[in-house]
């Protein structure tokens, strides 16, 4: 096994992959900026080094430093966690040239699945049901247009390299195409260095349904059910359930199966998610592949048992799956609240400052993934997600009511978060009664307050 990994991350991800390192006696190394030497992931690592000052393309972007760090360290793997590097193939080659191992997908994995043009041809030619869209990816807005015409409204602009949101805008008629579609290309530009956009049929008041799958270099694959990540704002994920409570061992086996078949088509080894529109009729449709470890992995965990860290470390050394899919069993429902660092009062603006009071909630079926403490001073520059809470519970219903109960026993004080915005979810009865698609949260609840 690997004897020293480099985390490539910060924050609560950080942590989340030192814990597993060091349940496998693996021995870790921390990576930070100026504004997290006070971080608690450097604290828990056995080595810490700094590579570079607070901005993300200085520190967390700069891929040589990373490198520097773990040749300096004697680190023979990188973990990139998720976001920053974790998709980048520049990285896997600069691993590549250096001996270090990188956990997670190769190099053509990324170039494939990374690219939603290159993915979407490559599902389609693997006979997986795929969004009506376009053939190619283009950064002509006037080509986009004709090709639009074909598709037929309402239409997704995506950036063909982006993700998390940016680069997205959804156009009901011919009249707002081209300045939405300028507007996309504009914002996929600054986020992804990258223009080239792509279309696809907006499918109305889906859910986004993403199984979870694990593949190793022996020609194993399976996977791990899936999560229910309908609840969105802008295109974020909030809040995630896993499983789906709308699917059944029926529906959950073909769309399974059709995310193994997905992941075969391009040999793909380590752990991935397989992301799907299910729409009212329970047709599912392809939209991306994420090649990395997801923020809401952890309720796949709960319903499981299955260290998802752990089986992608054992996956990068080499190892052979110890689980079949016979051996994945889901039991009970997870939820996970996703606590951001902003002020929902004022258009979710980041609330970024000193934590003068903190209290985790504990008890049966509650975990907490973050990295924040009592005194910790959260920086302005990255992320305004600074913990997730996690609960499980027998079924949804009381999944449901011991979140209420741990966000009732979470205390933050010193900052805005929204905190009290998760607790307006769980109490809204159309939640209660499962009646969410990701319109849910721009339709339903922004609307009620209005």
């Amino acid at each position: 096994m690997f004897r020293k990994i480099l985390i490539a991350n910060r924050g609560e991800i950080a942590v989340r992959i030192i814990r597993t390192c060091k349940e496998m006696g693996i021995k870790t190394v921390a990576i930070y900026s100026e504004a997290d030497e006070d971080s608690i992931h450097v604290h828990m690592a056995d080595e810490a080094i700094c590579i570079g000052p607070a901005p993300s393309r200085k520190s967390y972007l700069n891929m040589e430093n990373i490198i520097s760090a773990a040749l300096v360290t004697k680190a023979d793997a990188i973990h990139p966690g998720y976001g920053f590097l974790s998709e980048d193939k520049d990285l896997v080659d600069a691993c590549i040239k250096n001996n270090i191992k990188f956990i997670g997908p190769n190099k053509e994995h990324l170039e494939i699945m990374g690219d939603k043009a290159q993915a979407r041809k490559a599902m389609i030619d693997a006979g997986v049901p795929v969004v009506p869209g376009s053939k190619e990816a283009t950064n002509d807005a006037h080509k986009a247009f004709e090709m639009a015409k074909d598709i037929g409204y309402p239409i997704m602009i995506k950036a063909s390299n982006g993700g998390g949101g940016r680069g997205m805008r959804i156009v009901h008629n011919e009249d707002e195409f081209i300045s939405k579609f300028n507007m996309a290309k504009s914002e996929s530009m600054a986020a992804f260095n990258d223009d080239m956009m792509y279309l696809e049929k907006f499918i109305e008041k889906p859910r986004h349904i993403e199984f979870q799958i694990l593949a190793d270099s022996h020609g194993n694959i399976i996977h791990l059910g899936e999560r229910d990540c309908s609840l969105q704002r802008r295109n974020q994920k909030v809040l995630e359930e896993a499983p789906c409570s709308i699917i059944n061992e029926s529906l959950r086996k073909k769309m399974g199966e059709v995310a193994l078949r997905a992941a075969r088509a391009v040999n793909y080894v380590s752990a991935g998610t397989i992301e799907f529109l299910l729409d009212k009729d329970k047709n599912f449709y392809f939209i991306e592949m994420n090649t990395r470890i997801q923020v809401e992995h952890p309720i796949t965990e709960q319903i499981t048992g299955v260290d998802l860290i752990k089986e992608q470390i054992k996956i990068a050394y080499g190892e052979k799956l110890d689980l079949v899919q016979d051996d994945i069993r889901i039991n009970g429902h997870s939820i996970e609240c996703r606590i951001n660092a902003e002020d929902p009062e004022k258009n979710f603006m980041p609330s970024p400052g000193k934590i003068e009071r903190y209290f985790a909630p504990g008890g049966y079926g509650i975990r907490v993934d973050s990295h924040i403490y009592e005194d910790y001073i959260i920086p302005p520059n990255y992320d305004s997600m600074i913990g997730k809470l996690i609960v499980w519970g027998a079924n949804r219903n009381e999944a449901i009511n011991r979140m209420k109960r741990a966000l009732d026993e979470l205390v933050i004080i010193g900052i805005k978060t929204n905190v009290d915005f998760q607790k307006e979810i769980l109490n809204n009865e159309e939640f209660i009664q499962n009646k969410i698609d990701t319109s849910f949260i721009e339709k339903v609840l922004f609307s009620e307050n209005k």
